[in-house]
């Protein structure tokens, strides 16, 4: 007797962006799998997934949002019930992958979590992993399985084509943008600058000095290419010191829209005209300000899982340039 396997995929989301996994389920026309995620009354989880996922390619959705180590702990509780349930391969989509900004020792005596927390993704049981942006190359080489890095480039290009300005200058807010704005640069034909920033010796984590403008913005419109917002003290420090060297107008676009504590006011008394964001994060109405635009990554995570399950390439998606 020959027995053909089959091959299912199944898309389960956590609690943390249930609006965008799905919009990713609708993309790849399936119907998000039931995790029936519930508390006790001491706060602790239950996952309980409704259908029989035996020999299942399993991908979970969710995005470390706030509160971060509640969305983090959901996440591997949902890979470790899928895997004790005898999925056959668990891929944890993680659009954006908290504790990033952590990847190195800044200074001694402390903890690198962002390796930690892909040592926990690892042990709950995740086969591979898939996250959009991450903020730097090296947290891949925090996981010993296969990691597919996602860009949002395509998007914020896209978006760029459409409502950019004559003249206008793609800007790095810091050094370890400055690839990545030069992506942006050649795709669109646009120049590039870079602003140099420090943070002040003993200063609070939020507070940023732009420092010096490298390259010519004076009477152009400045566009920075940033990965996140979080607290928005590098991008309106940029800005500000954009305008002070002669730039006509600014606007901000990021993937992760952290929007931590002061973020909000500092954007609405920025001088930047628009703020382009995508939805890797949730971002309720009441956090929407009047200049905030937000555009849907939800295709390009589809494409990905499409690729992963069918076994094809990823990179080819972004044409190569998805790389850090």
């Amino acid at each position: 007797m020959e027995l053909t396997p089959r091959h299912r995929l199944e898309i389960v989301s956590g609690r943390a962006h249930p609006s965008l996994a799905e919009e990713i389920a609708d993309c790849l026309d399936v119907k998000l799998a039931e995790a029936n995620l519930r508390e006790f009354p001491d706060g602790e989880l239950h996952c309980r997934y409704g259908n029989s996922i035996r020999g299942v390619d399993l991908f979970i959705v969710q995005t470390h949002a706030a509160p971060v180590n509640d969305s983090i702990m959901e996440m591997l509780i949902m890979i470790d019930a899928a895997k004790r349930a005898s999925a056959k391969r668990i891929t944890a989509v993680c659009p954006y992958y908290g504790y990033s900004r952590q990847d190195r020792k800044a200074t001694g005596r402390e903890p690198i979590t962002a390796k930690l927390i892909a040592d926990l993704v690892s042990a709950a049981g995740a086969d591979r992993i898939v996250s959009v942006d991450l903020h730097s190359g090296q947290i891949q080489g925090f996981f010993d399985g296969p990691v597919d890095h996602l860009t949002a480039t395509p998007v914020l290009v896209d978006y760029l084509r459409r409502e950019a300005v004559a003249n206008m200058v793609v800007v790095a807010p810091d050094a370890g943008r400055v690839k990545v704005a030069e992506r942006f640069s050649q795709q669109l034909g646009m120049d590039l600058a870079l602003v140099h920033k420090r943070r002040p010796p003993g200063g609070a984590s939020d507070q940023v000095e732009a420092l010096h403008v490298v390259g010519e913005v004076e009477g152009r419109c400045c566009v920075i290419i940033d990965d996140q917002i979080g607290t928005a003290g590098t991008v309106v420090a940029a800005a500000e010191r954009l305008l002070e060297q002669g730039a006509t107008d600014v606007w901000a676009m990021a993937t992760h829209a952290i929007l931590a504590g002061p973020a909000l006011d500092r954007l609405n008394s920025a001088p930047i005209s628009r703020v382009v964001v995508t939805n890797t994060l949730p971002i309720s109405e009441d956090r929407r300000i009047d200049k905030m635009e937000v555009i849907s990554v939800a295709r390009i995570i589809a494409d990905a899982i499409d690729a992963v399950f069918e076994d094809t390439s990823v990179s080819e998606i972004f044409g190569g340039q998805n790389l850090l």
